[in-house]
């Protein structure tokens, strides 16, 4: 697959100040794709940055998660009963999971996806061991330690062996290759970087694993690259209601 990026064309959010509650939308005169998000969602980070190093049109949906959005009945009737982010509009689809959705728009735009059924499964491979063994207890840790501030606890100290435990095995995977997979930069990077750009909010430090800086880095200096804080409307959080 084609793996040249364009130029990256978010939609600007119009004035929102006057919308209600049930009125959290951005409306561009034309965006092909509608990613429902908030800035501090690594999940929806992955898509937020694939689409953008794919130079798609899309417009970002703020999702006020941590006023309890997603757990209202109307969120999860019409946008997912799942209850998550992130949600991909595209077409009449709404497509969930970010694994799926980065699968989805590999196939879409020709690019950063496989060029035979090993490099999807070899993909997928590390998509999955992300969900399950490195996005899970980061994602979690971080909620904690950042936003519900519960300081350290038992339970911040078994996840905190878990997220070691993964970054140690991602480590020596990237010593040895540039990528995560197929010796390019693919949406199993996209996957795995998901919540590695806020280090300092899960407590880690990088010279602890050399190799994943550098990755970081490669992946950062890709045209439209931008912080999920920066690519993704929510930050800093609002009041709570």
């Amino acid at each position: 697959m084609n793996q040249l990026s364009q130029e990256p064309r978010i939609a600007e959010p119009v004035d929102s100040s006057d919308l209600g509650p049930g009125d959290r939308c951005y409306h561009p005169p034309v965006a092909e794709y509608t990613l429902y998000c908030f800035a501090q969602s690594g999940n929806a980070y992955k898509v937020a940055l694939m689409l953008n190093l794919c130079g798609a049109e899309w417009q970002p949906r703020w999702v006020d998660f941590f006023n309890g959005e997603t757990r209202t009945p109307e969120y999860r009737e019409k946008v997912n009963e799942m209850g998550e982010v992130p949600v991909l509009e595209h077409r009449g689809r709404k497509l969930t999971q970010s694994g799926v959705i980065l699968d989805y728009l590999a196939a879409a735009f020709e690019k950063f996806g496989w060029t035979s059924d090993d490099e999807r499964r070899e993909m997928l491979r590390w998509i999955l061991w992300d969900n399950h063994k490195l996005t899970s207890y980061i994602a979690t840790l971080r909620y904690l330690i950042q936003f519900a501030k519960t300081g350290e606890t038992p339970v911040t100290e078994f996840l905190r062996g878990r997220v070691k435990s993964a970054l140690g095995i991602l480590d020596k995977h990237l010593a040895a290759q540039a990528f995560a997979a197929c010796g390019r930069l693919t949406i199993a990077d996209f996957s795995l970087c998901g919540y590695l750009y806020w280090p300092d909010e899960f407590g880690v430090s990088w010279a602890d694993y050399p190799a994943i800086p550098p990755w970081l880095e490669r992946i950062q200096s890709q045209h439209g690259w931008a912080h999920p804080y920066e690519l993704m409307p929510g930050h800093p959080l609002p009041a709570k209601t």
